[in-house]
């Protein structure tokens, strides 16, 4: 074998033994996170808001998740609650961030909600929809969050 065609057959051989494994270990990392479910209906719950389960919604900006319900406090100290399923390819991945004002964001395809649930992007061919919005109503620390 001449040194040219070992150094080419080397050189083949390397970048097969370097990529094959990241292409391998990416296609995994490509996997949306979360689960494709069907959004809630009927939905009405209570959370009394001085238990551990509420501790997060004592500050502005704080959320829980509960019954596939996003219910936040939102940065002006407002309850708020939208479907945790993303409205753009049903993954159960809404959540609230403080940008922007406060925005419901669902991170699998980067789909960005209003906090009355109106799409603020749009992030492929599909037309945005609106996020479910439900009621929230609070009587003696005890909030409910209904249809």
């Amino acid at each position: 074998m001449e040194r040219k065609e070992f150094l080419r057959s080397l050189g083949v051989g390397a970048a097969f033994a370097l990529t094959f494994p990241c292409v391998q270990g990416c296609s995994k990392d490509d996997e949306p996170i979360g689960n494709i479910v069907e959004e809630p209906t009927n939905v009405d719950f209570t959370i009394d808001l001085a238990s551990s389960e509420a501790s997060e919604l004592a500050t502005n900006g704080g959320f829980i998740l509960k019954n596939l319900v996003v219910v936040v406090k939102n940065l002006e100290g407002q309850f708020i609650a939208v479907s945790q399923v993303c409205s753009h390819q049903a993954y159960d991945q809404v959540r609230y961030v403080d940008q922007d004002g406060g925005i419901f964001y669902c991170d699998v395809h980067g789909s960005r909600f209003e906090e009355n649930g109106t799409p603020l992007n749009q992030v492929d061919s599909n037309p945005p929809k609106p996020l479910k919005v439900y009621m929230t109503e609070v009587s003696n620390n005890i909030l409910q969050v209904f249809e």
